[in-house]
């Protein structure tokens, strides 16, 4: 037994001691100034910040002992349901930190940008063509302002045809984001039930279609990990109506290369960037959500629109009916660079390939499972299947002990809890870029989790018992963090 925590478990706060510096600076040599003089009184600081007092292999022993606590795609499976995280191939970053690329400034002149403006017009143009769709707007900087992007064009699109429309139609099993997007532009939300089989309710559609509908907005496949079989009856069902019909892109990585939303009857559709051409995902950016247009949309793209002329590439301002700018410069350039090189490297029966192989692993997956958790809809899955614990939370085991249990077998947990229409769901994606060793063994440790509810229940309700903390309240960590260090403890 360990008689003091061990120097990983500690804040770095904790490894302070008085007199200890990490770096040696040379002398000013320029004349110093009191900040009294420059500064009202309000903005000084009446006792010097209390930041830790470290020597620099502290300093750097601590950070990366920290980094390699760290979960990520580099070293571990992400099973997470609708978020697609897979592997990042490294010649993306290559291609993202050529200097002539990296080091290029974005209000530098067109003259000067050409090989910039010449990728973002070719990939805006490759995911044109992978789409179905006419245009495509790289501007958006994440999947949820491409939600909000689209919507905005969709209502300005309305508003020039003189209508007033004021709802928006999405089903109940939708990401968050969509209902979100949806009222940050505007409109009301009405939600629509799915059916048993998981998919939409087109009775339930036909009920809420009318004139005052602007848009249907879903996710293909949807949240269940289905195909909406009847997505070409809906569409035509929301054209009769004037309604536009907008395509969430999260889950696009089921049929890159197989079909198109554009060939579906969709009018808008988003691309994660980070979850379907493998640029990185989460830590709080910088992403990149494009949007995809049918051609009657395109005057009301954000500007400015990358434009070809001849042999040269300009920024075009002039669209007077644009929706305006999303974000500062021109998108997030790097993520553009990554997702470019992606695309030309796999080519279009590489990306045909990603699809094929994501649907036939999650569908192994739900096989080796189904036995031990009960399904949420009948018939194969997509890229992702989505499982219940109903059956463990009969012997008082829930989804959430079963992912805080996975912690301690080596794996990070799928999505917990979603879609809201499942009890107890347990979303997994596994991607194209997992061998069967891997997916082998993450089933063998959800099955034996499953073993473990009915014999040992309490050992599944304690878990984590390996991880540097244990469970927290997430509930008050949300709404009152801590972000100050108290000498009495953590």
């Amino acid at each position: 037994m360990r008689s003091a925590r061990a120097s990983y478990d500690k804040v770095i706060f904790e490894l302070s001691s008085p007199g200890r510096f990490a770096c040696s600076l040379p002398a000013c040599d320029v004349p110093e100034s009191d900040p009294a003089a420059l500064l009202p009184k309000a903005y000084l600081r009446e006792m010097p910040p209390e930041l830790p007092e470290v020597s620099e292999v502290d300093v750097i022993r601590h950070y990366s002992r920290l980094s390699q606590m760290n979960y990520g795609v580099d070293t571990h499976f992400y099973p997470l349901g609708s978020c697609t995280m897979k592997y990042n191939p490294k010649i993306n970053e290559d291609m993202a930190r050529l200097a002539g690329f990296l080091r290029l400034h974005p209000l530098a002149p067109e003259a000067a940008s050409q090989g910039a403006l010449a990728l973002m017009h070719e990939l805006a143009r490759d995911l044109a063509e992978i789409s179905g769709m006419d245009e495509v707007t790289l501007q958006p900087a994440a999947g949820a302002q491409g939600e909000l992007c689209g919507v905005l064009m969709i209502r300005a699109y309305h508003l020039a045809r003189g209508e007033r429309r004021h709802k928006v139609l999405i089903p109940d099993s939708a990401h968050g984001t969509n209902p979100a997007s949806t009222a940050l532009a505007g409109y009301g939300v009405v939600q629509l039930k799915s059916g048993e089989s998981g998919e939409v309710d087109l009775e339930d559609l036909t009920r809420h279609l009318d004139e005052d509908v602007a848009a249907f907005m879903i996710t293909q496949p949807n949240t269940l990990g289905l195909f909406e079989a009847r997505i070409h009856q809906i569409t035509e069902m929301c054209h009769a109506k004037g309604v536009q019909v907008y395509m969430d892109g999260a889950n696009l990585n089921a049929i890159l290369g197989i079909t198109r939303p554009g060939d579906l009857g969709f009018d808008v559709c988003h691309f994660n960037l980070h979850k379907t051409f493998t640029t990185p995902h989460g830590g709080g950016g910088p992403g990149a959500g494009p949007v995809g247009i049918k051609s009657h949309l395109a005057p009301f793209l954000p500007v400015p629109v990358v434009a070809k002329d001849a042999d040269s590439y300009r920024l075009d301002w002039s669209r007077p009916q644009s929706i305006g700018k999303l974000q500062a410069f021109w998108g997030n350039f790097g993520m553009l660079v990554r997702a470019y090189t992606y695309i030309r490297t796999m080519g279009p029966n590489g990306l045909r390939s990603v699809s094929e192989n994501a649907v036939l692993n999650a569908n192994y997956v739900l096989k080796r499972l189904e036995a031990d958790y009960d399904r949420s809809a009948p018939g194969p899955c997509m890229h992702e299947c989505v499982l219940s614990a109903r059956r463990q939370k009969r012997l008082g085991v829930s989804a959430t002990d079963i992912a805080k249990r996975l912690l301690d077998l080596g794996f990070y947990a799928p999505s917990v809890y979603f879609p809201l229409i499942v009890e107890e769901a347990l979303m997994i994606e596994p991607t194209e870029t997992e061998s069967k060793e891997t997916l082998d063994a993450f089933c063998d440790a959800m099955i034996q989790i499953a073993r473990e509810a009915e014999s040992d229940p309490q050992l599944v309700r304690d878990a984590p018992v390996t991880t540097p903390v244990r469970r927290l309240d997430q509930t008050l960590a949300a709404r009152q963090p801590e972000l100050r260090w108290k000498a009495s403890g953590r």
